[in-house]
C-alpha cells in the first residue's frame, strides 16, 4: 500500500435494520485533495453501525446493532482486507458504540436498547473473549417515548486513567465508572453529568482544556461542563446546535486539531454547525448544509471533514477553511449504502 493514500473503513446498516448496506466497506482517501474512492466490500457482517481499532494491533472491531447484539473482530491485512477473528455476544440489544481501553486490554460496548455496557477482555492478539462484565444502567427521563429506561449511547475510556464515561440518553446522565484492568469489571457508576431533564446525552467530547462537551439529541443542544470539586461536573454553558425552527437531532461532535472550533452534525435540518471555542464558551460561527440526508457520523481528517449521510446513502466531503474554521463543500458526495460510521485506518507501528 502506498504512503500517498489513506484508507477509511465505513460502517453501515444492513437489511436487518432497514438499511441497504452489506457490511464494512473500504474507501481510499487522497490526503491532498480529500477525494474518496470506493474500493468495495471488506467484510460481510450485519449492521456494523460503529467501528473502532485496537491502539497497537492490526485489529478492527464492529458492533452488530441487532436485537441480540454482537461484536465482531477482524484482523486487518497490509492491503486492508479484513480477516474474521471472532463474534461475541454483547449481552444486550442494539449495541451502537464501542471503544478499546487505552492499555489495549479490554473492549467496552454500549448497548443502546437495553441500557447496558459490556466488557470483553482482549488477548495478546487483540481477540475479544467472552464478557468479563455487563453493567446495566438505571434511570429514565421525561420523554416517555425515548426515555422510558436507560439507553447507553457512547463509551469513552479515559486515556490517562481507568475511568470510562458512558453517555445515557435515557436517564439524562453521563456516568463515570472505573474499569479494573485485571478483572475486566466496571465499578458501580457515579454521575459525572446530570443534564437538564429531556436532554438525551448522545455523544461526548473532551477538550484539551479540560471541559466535557455533551450533545443533547432530544433538546438539540450543545452543553459544556467542568469539574467543580465534586464527582459531578458543573454545567458552564449551553447553546442550540442549529438555528432551524424544525426538529433537530444532533448526532456527532468533533473538534479541530488546534481546539479552536467544534463541529456538530444536525439530523433534521441536515447541516453541520461550526462553533468557535475559547475554553469558556461556544459561539455559532456558521451552519452549512451537508448535501445529504440524516448526517449520522463525521470525522475530521487533515483539512477535510467527512460526513456520513445515512438516508441519502452518501458521504460528503468538506474542506475546512484554516482561518475561519468553516467547512466548504468539495466535489460530489461519494455513494455509500446507509453509511453510519467512518474509521480512518491507522496502521500500527511494526514491533520488533
Amino acid at each position: 500500500m502506498g504512503s500517498s493514500h489513506e484508507y477509511v473503513f465505513v460502517g453501515c446498516y444492513t437489511g436487518d435494520k432497514g438499511g441497504e448496506g452489506d457490511g464494512i466497506t473500504l474507501v481510499r482517501r487522497d490526503p491532498v485533495t480529500g477525494d474518496l474512492t470506493r474500493l468495495g466490500l471488506a467484510a460481510r457482517t450485519p449492521s456494523p453501525s460503529f467501528l473502532a481499532q485496537h491502539p497497537s494491533l492490526p485489529v478492527l472491531y464492529a458492533v452488530n446493532e441487532l436485537d441480540q447484539g454482537t461484536v465482531s473482530a477482524f484482523s486487518v491485512a497490509s492491503d486492508c482486507s479484513l480477516i474474521p477473528l471472532t463474534v461475541r455476544s454483547a449481552g444486550g440489544s442494539d449495541p451502537c458504540h464501542l471503544a478499546v481501553s487505552s492499555d489495549g486490554r479490554h473492549l467496552v460496548v454500549a448497548n443502546y436498547a437495553s441500557g447496558s455496557v459490556s466488557v470483553h477482555p482482549l488477548d495478546a492478539e487483540g481477540v475479544p473473549g467472552e464478557r468479563s462484565d455487563l453493567l446495566t444502567l438505571t434511570g429514565s427521563g421525561p420523554d416517555t417515548e425515548r426515555q422510558a429506561g436507560p439507553h447507553a449511547h457512547q463509551v469513552v475510556p479515559d486515556g490517562n486513567s481507568a475511568d470510562v464515561l458512558i453517555s445515557d440518553l435515557g436517564s439524562d446522565r453521563v456516568w463515570r465508572s472505573r474499569l479494573d484492568p485485571n478483572s475486566g469489571r466496571l465499578s458501580l457508576p457515579e454521575v459525572a453529568v446530570e443534564a437538564k431533564p429531556g436532554t438525551g446525552p448522545r455523544h461526548l467530547l473532551r477538550s484539551a482544556d479540560g471541559a466535557l462537551l455533551v450533545v443533547g439529541e432530544l433538546t438539540g443542544t450543545l452543553g459544556w461542563y467542568r469539574p467543580a470539586g465534586a464527582p459531578t461536573l458543573e454545567q458552564r454553558g449551553e447553546i442550540a446546535t442549529s438555528t432551524s425552527s424544525g426538529p433537530v437531532y444532533p448526532s456527532e461532535i468533533t473538534m479541530g486539531r488546534d481546539g479552536r472550533f467544534v463541529y456538530v452534525a444536525n439530523r433534521g435540518p441536515d447541516t453541520v454547525s461550526t462553533f468557535s471555542w475559547d475554553g469558556h464558551d461556544a459561539t455559532l460561527v456558521a451552519e452549512v448544509p451537508v448535501d445529504g440526508v440524516w448526517p449520522r457520523h463525521m470525522v475530521l481528517l487533515g483539512d477535510h471533514l467527512y460526513v456520513t449521510n445515512q438516508r441519502s446513502h452518501n458521504v460528503t466531503v468538506f474542506r475546512i477553511d484554516p482561518e475561519t474554521g468553516i467547512p466548504g463543500l468539495q466535489g460530489e458526495p461519494t455513494g455509500e449504502p446507509t453509511p453510519t460510521c467512518l474509521l480512518r485506518w491507522n496502521p500500527p507501528m511494526i514491533r520488533s
